[in-house]
Order: C-alpha cells, then structure tokens, then sequence
C-alpha cells in the first residue's frame, strides 16, 4: 500500500508594472520576496496562522538560514505567477520548503528555503511545539 504525497499549495500572485526593471521582467530581488509571500500563505493555509500570528501570537520566530534559487524562464506580467509551496524537510528546529514558480505552465524558478524554529521576543533556538508538528508532520514531502 502506497502513501499518497500532498498535493502542492498553489500560490497566485499578480506580478506587477512595478515589479519589472527595464528590460521588462520582473526585478531579481522580487522573486525571493514572491516566494516568502507564499510561504506565509502556505503557514496560513495548513497550520491556521500566517508568520505574524506565529510571532505575536504563539511567540514562535522561523527566521531563515537559507536561501538559494534557480532560475529558467523570466518573471513577467504577462501571466498570473503561480508559487506551489512543498515542504521538504522537518527537523527537530528546522524546516525547509521547496518554492516553484510558474507562468503559462512554465517553470520559471525553483527554490529551496531553510528556517530554525526560535523563541521570538529572544531569537533563541528551539523545537516546534507539539501541535504544530502534529500538523506539519504529514505534510512532508519527498525530494
């Protein structure tokens, strides 16, 4: 009997005039900023609480360590940019994400982000709390 994987969050994100530098694509330094937009919505979606709710709220930071992406097609605003958010690893203080985005059923970037779960009124190390593992737990995917 097989498991079957979670489907990947879908993200959609207008990319806008504002954006793009002159050679109309989007700025390289906004993809990053598109990719953590639906991270946060991805916390927001499956755990109830979107990362200002997780600090404020739950006093849980998950500031990030890593961040790397590859690039294959250019960011315009031509078409809806679609960012699927995968979790692909759950540590015992870290998580990490795979982030793709597409246009027109086109991969565009991929990219991998790696945080540490931290109290966060002291950005001191810790482990994710029981319940939030219970929901993060199943939601891992494979790579």
């Amino acid at each position: 009997m097989s498991t079957q994987q979670p489907k990947p969050f879908e993200y959609p994100i207008r990319v806008g005039w504002a954006d793009c530098d002159p050679e109309l694509i989007a700025f390289t330094g906004r993809i990053p900023n598109f990719a953590l937009e639906a991270i946060d919505a991805w916390w927001q979606s499956h755990m109830g609480l979107d990362w200002y709710a997780l600090n404020i709220d739950r006093n849980i930071g998950t500031p990030f360590v890593h961040l790397s992406l590859d690039f294959s097609s250019p960011v315009t605003p031509r078409h809806t940019l679609i960012c699927t958010v995968e979790l692909t690893r759950l540590g015992t203080k870290s998580i990490q994400y795979r982030v793709c985005g597409y246009q027109g059923g086109t991969l565009c970037f991929e990219g991998k982000f790696v945080s540490v779960f931290v109290v966060a009124k002291v950005l001191e190390s810790r482990e994710p709390p029981a319940d939030l593992l219970a929901l993060l737990s199943p939601l891992v995917v494979e790579e």
